[in-house]
């Protein structure tokens, strides 16, 4: 019984988030626009999982990014992206803070389009909440302005071209957002810095304290969550900063530390690994091979 007094709530439609917000039903049942701030009075106040993609503009943002210690790129408020199943909200939800246009569009608002597919490429769905995006004060009047050219859209007359435009109108929110992601990563080159050799250290200690040996190959979950950052931004984070994502910076990882092995030690390529956490020893010659063109063993013999 506890358990599930415990678990999120589900706000499954954008008729449901309206109703917990005290507003009236949304005009529209796929797509809604609520403009202004508004203090939820039902479920959306404590943990939740949404059935709709939510996008908000913060004016203000609290808290603190575990891996800057309040470093933030500017203080014009920022964009909080969410995806149908995600859970957001309860304890690190800050209801002090207020968003002044929250965009919520259910997935089936997006059938017929190519941005039903696309929009699953866009990482930042996928962030954490202390991930946020930092707007700079030009970056936030370009946003505020297309929420409301969409504002415009929903309130107008309803036509033939409607849902196109606004579909087209989303795209561009997005692609800018992307935009200011790819600066935000950029900006925060200094901390990022210290980050890359976080990372390095991570999985320096995985291998020196064999961890491989009871949990196998480092993956991108483990790492993610010893640097206090989400799977998804650390992938893109990366991926800006030296054109890898977070499981092709394993791999290269992986193959420095095999080198390592099969030139220092004389250890079959069985054995080596079985230390690196490969379960079958084809699957890291492949790899070896992929990355060096060369076999862990013609790699040996190069060195005698």
């Amino acid at each position: 019984m506890k358990k599930e007094e415990n678990s999120p709530s589900k706000i499954e439609s954008l008729t449901d988030a309206h109703r917990a917000f005290g507003l009236a039903e949304p005009q529209h049942p796929l797509v809604s626009l609520i403009n202004g701030s508004h203090t939820p009075v039902g479920g959306l106040s404590s943990a939740h999982i949404l059935g709709f993609y939510k996008i908000s503009y913060k004016p203000k943002l609290g808290g603190r990014l575990k891996y800057g210690q309040s470093y933030y790129d500017f203080d014009e408020g920022g964009l909080l992206f969410a995806s149908p199943g995600q859970i957001i909200g309860g304890n690190d939800n800050d209801p002090s803070v207020c968003s002044n246009y929250t965009l919520l569009i259910h997935p089936d608002f997006f059938l017929g389009y190519a941005l039903a597919k696309t929009i699953r490429q866009y990482g930042f769905f996928s962030y954490a909440t202390n991930e946020t995006l930092h707007l700079s004060e030009e970056e936030k009047e370009t946003i505020i302005q297309i929420f409301k050219l969409i504002n415009n859209e929903l309130n107008s007359r309803i036509d033939d071209f409607s849902q196109s435009v606004v579909i087209a109108q989303i795209e561009l929110l997005l692609n800018y957002a992307n935009r200011f992601y790819k600066r935000q990563f950029i900006t925060r080159k200094a901390v990022n810095h210290d980050l890359l050799q976080k990372l390095e250290d991570v999985l320096n200690d995985y291998f020196v304290n064999q961890v491989s040996l009871s949990q196998g190959l480092p993956t991108v979950s483990y790492l993610a969550e010893h640097v206090n950052l989400s799977p998804s931004y650390l992938s893109d984070m990366l991926r800006s900063l030296i054109g890898q994502n977070a499981q092709q910076y394993i791999h290269d990882k992986l193959i420095e530390k095999a080198k390592e092995t099969l030139s220092t030690t004389t250890l079959s390529v069985s054995e080596v690994a079985y230390e690196l956490g490969f379960e079958h020893s084809q699957s890291f010659s492949k790899l070896f091979k992929t990355k060096t063109n060369l076999s862990p063993l013609e790699f040996r013999r190069s060195f005698n």
